[in-house]
């Protein structure tokens, strides 16, 4: 068991997994957010599709990593989301070439509601961080047996947040209160369904980085604080 600080110096896969949560989570805002998809009746953000597998790899950051290192990693992600949403704004309001016929078109894949923006960098940052430390909490109450159970129970706690968030700050008043706790509701279910499914594929990976980086992280003494700034030091 290596819980050290010093073992992020030689952590082979870190910085992959982490490459690989903010590529995740900005495709899936900036292509997947842009489309609506009808599906045997059902319609739904395409996003809906991607977007879970960054709650996947987060509680694959925190159960292998720690808390500590994850939150370096959320972050990173909203620092990613941040950029994104100004880079948007700034190359969508550019006024276009007189040679250049794409500009409707690019306005309505890539122009963004800054009620939208807000609602969706909010939720983030909220409910991967909560996601992150029930995960964290359930490996001590389980003893870090039982995987299923805390990648499960802590997608539930933390999309139900970032849907509690996302939903009435994007959409409440602008659609009928009825319309929006229905669609909060669904998508939270789809979310924690995708999670669900996914369990052999987390427990796959999980199992694979535990055995090549050679850590079974229990984050005993961690401050859980978002804005703590040190690493772990659980035991």
């Amino acid at each position: 068991m290596d819980n050290s600080a010093s073992a992020h110096a030689r952590f082979r896969y870190f910085d992959l997994v982490m490459a690989a949560f903010v590529v995740v989570l900005v495709l899936s805002n900036v292509i997947g957010a842009a489309k609506l998809s009808t599906v045997a009746g059902f319609t739904f953000g395409a996003g809906i599709l991607f977007f879970p597998l960054s709650y996947v790899i987060g509680d694959v950051l925190t159960e292998v990593y720690g808390y500590a290192r994850a939150r370096r990693v959320i972050w990173a992600g909203f620092a990613a989301l941040v950029f994104m949403a100004v880079m948007s704004f700034v190359v969508v309001a550019l006024p276009p070439s007189a040679s250049w016929t794409g500009q409707e078109a690019y306005e309505q894949v890539f122009g963004q509601v800054p009620r939208i923006v807000l609602a969706s960098i909010t939720a983030f940052w909220a409910g991967e961080f909560v996601n992150s430390y029930v995960m964290a909490k359930m490996k001590l109450w389980t003893n870090g047996e039982k995987l299923w159970t805390r990648t499960i129970g802590s997608t539930v706690v933390g999309q139900g947040v970032d849907s509690l968030l996302f939903y009435p700050i994007a959409f409440l008043g602008v659609w009928e209160t009825s319309d929006v706790v229905l669609v909060m509701v669904t998508n939270w279910a789809l979310k924690v369904g995708w999670e669900a499914v996914l369990t052999p594929v987390t427990y796959r990976v999980v199992g694979f980085l535990k055995k090549r980086e050679g850590v079974e992280i229990f984050d005993t003494d961690t401050n859980f604080s978002p804005f703590a700034s040190r690493e772990t030091r659980g035991s």
